[in-house]
């Protein structure tokens, strides 16, 4: 399935998800409230971040009740500023209340992961590095997360196990060797990129040998990754990875790998704090 087709098939099944584990056979608490009472209300940023869930809120009211009407002032990807209103809402003040949580549940978990993935890109800039997210994303989430980071300018390493070969030290005493893993990939679907996860100069040299198209190198210090670059000398892809965080973007960028990946992206996102407020009534 091509991505946006699966992306799309996503957001509705995870909108039906969302609104299940919520609303199961009833909001009984908005039930306190007359059936046809109409209201509006805003959603507000508490803090600053980058947007990111608007198809999947757009799916959740729509499966709720297509009554309500949804004005966004922004779009994903665009950064917003601490108390910034970026969400208008109209409609029966039940079905409001009613997709409150779960609309905010998304918005401020995927919110966060773009929020994140812009840090670490801006931190990138201008070194001509790519920073790349990994598997390690919350569970149920894999494509929301993937989205959000490339929302934040980041971009997306494999989508699974199925679109990209990654051998690591497991596939390799498996397989018997380096080179033999990496003949079976080719063997196996050659218009897929094969990844190879090293830890030692020797397996780097194995990689480079059996061809692999990108090298992970894996916890690697910053003289040796200076090293593989090297050694390398533009034949394949390098991507450093293994304790990547935010103070060391740029000394790992410095060293001449390629991309730097991090499960931090996703793994150990923060949701931002969002907020819906009602607005007044007309006349009141």
């Amino acid at each position: 399935m091509h991505y946006q087709d699966a992306l799309a098939e996503e957001i509705r099944d995870s909108a039906a998800r969302l609104l299940a584990e919520d609303v199961g056979p009833g909001d009984i608490t908005a039930e306190l409230i007359p059936e046809k009472h109409w209201s509006r209300a805003r959603v507000i940023t508490r803090e600053a971040t980058v947007l990111c869930g608007v198809a999947w809120v757009d799916e959740l009211f729509r499966r709720l009740d297509p009554s309500v009407s949804l004005s966004w002032q922004a779009a994903d990807g665009d950064r917003l500023a601490a108390g910034q209103t970026f969400l208008e809402l109209e409609g029966p003040a039940r079905s409001l209340l009613t997709g409150e949580r779960a609309a905010l549940n998304l918005l401020q978990t995927l919110s966060g992961t773009a929020a994140r993935a812009r840090h670490y890109v801006d931190l990138l800039e201008g070194s001509g590095v790519r920073m790349l997210d990994t598997r390690k994303t919350l569970p149920g989430l894999r494509l929301a997360q993937k989205y959000a980071v490339s929302c934040g300018g980041g971009h997306n390493h494999r989508i699974g196990l199925y679109d990209a070969f990654l051998i690591k030290e497991n596939h390799i005493a498996a397989c018997g060797s380096i080179d033999a893993a990496v003949r079976e990939a080719r063997d196996i679907a050659r218009d897929l990129s094969v990844e190879v996860e090293v830890e030692t100069f020797e397996e780097l040299d194995q990689a480079l040998e059996a061809g692999a198209d990108i090298i992970m190198l894996d916890n690697f210090s910053l003289d040796d990754m200076r090293e593989a670059v090297r050694r390398n000398a533009g034949r394949a892809t390098l991507e450093a990875s293994g304790n990547v965080d935010d103070t060391r973007l740029l000394e790992i960028a410095a060293t001449g790998v390629d991309c730097i990946s991090s499960g931090a992206l996703t793994k150990d996102v923060q949701a931002v704090d969002l907020s819906m407020r009602f607005l007044p009534q007309e006349g009141e």
